[in-house]
């Protein structure tokens, strides 16, 4: 695995990008139209799992010392979230939405230095590089968890020291391919060349009268053959759309959700849970 940017390491981001499965739900949430939606199929997802551009770590044979080390993960992130059950004091605080405008299943809000300082050996349990929210009908933010990130070129004993792999799954996203103009940079900074109605990703407004409102609300993932879970997942076939490989976007990232009980398999699991009530 190749090492990435440092830019590219500063902000520990996952980014789990599917078809939304109810479009009429998602369009009641972000304001796009059924049709809009269903033109984007790189809007954010939840649920992970290996594919073509996901690869996840192997579980192991867990052990009490695995089960003690996973409670008191979640028993330390329930205090040290608890203040940014507002989404606001989040955004007070420093931490930044990926890629705002466009709709997700999951929100990432990093905090820059806390990303870096994951990706440079720092664990700290108690300040997570993201904190993960999902959007409410009325448009509010409900923070359902954290994500904790490492280094692109960490073996599985070293993330097991941090998380334990007999619990949890760490992922990574490979085999990425994006529009020549489009760096991972840029995703950081917001910019899926929204503005930039030629470039590869958007859709002809000749063969389609919503077009120019679609890229210009999504940019580079109108069609679907760009990003994270885009129809493009090998070099050549990224070269010939006038695109750029990238065989691993960011480092390792594990999601961990502590409010909905004590449940392993809830917490360090694959799907997205409800935000809880307390």
């Amino acid at each position: 695995m190749t090492r990435i940017t440092l830019l590219g390491a500063a902000i520990a981001l996952a980014i789990s990008i599917a078809v939304p499965a109810r479009a009429h739900d998602m369009s009641a949430m972000t304001g796009m139209d059924a049709h809009e939606i269903n033109a984007s199929p790189n809007a954010m997802g939840g649920h992970m799992a290996m594919d073509a551009h996901m690869v996840m770590t192997v579980s192991r044979e867990q052990t009490p010392q695995d089960l003690e080390r996973a409670h008191d993960v979640l028993d330390t992130l329930r205090r040290a979230l608890a203040k940014y059950r507002s989404a606001k004091v989040a955004l007070s605080e420093g931490y930044q939405i990926f890629l705002p405008t466009i709709p997700q299943e999951v929100y990432h809000f990093t905090d820059y230095r806390a990303a870096r300082e994951e990706y440079t050996g720092h664990f700290d349990p108690a300040h997570p590089g993201s904190l993960l929210y999902v959007k409410q009908p009325d448009g509010e933010y409900a923070l359902i968890g954290a994500m904790y990130s490492a280094a692109p070129d960490y073996t599985p004993e070293q993330l097991d020291a941090l998380i334990p792999l007999s619990v949890a799954h760490w992922h990574a996203h490979v085999n990425i391919c994006l529009p020549n103009g489009i760096t991972l940079g840029d995703l950081l900074r917001g910019n899926i060349g929204a503005t930039q109605l030629d470039m590869p990703g958007t859709i002809p407004v000749a063969t389609n009268p919503a077009a120019d409102g679609i890229n210009r609300r999504l940019g580079f993932m109108a069609d679907g053959r760009f990003g994270f879970t885009g129809k493009i997942a090998d070099a050549e076939s990224c070269d010939a759309a006038s695109g750029h490989f990238i065989p691993q976007a960011f480092g390792w990232m594990v999601h961990v959700y502590p409010f909905n009980g004590d449940d392993l398999k809830v917490a360090f699991g694959s799907s997205v849970p409800k935000p809880a009530n307390n």
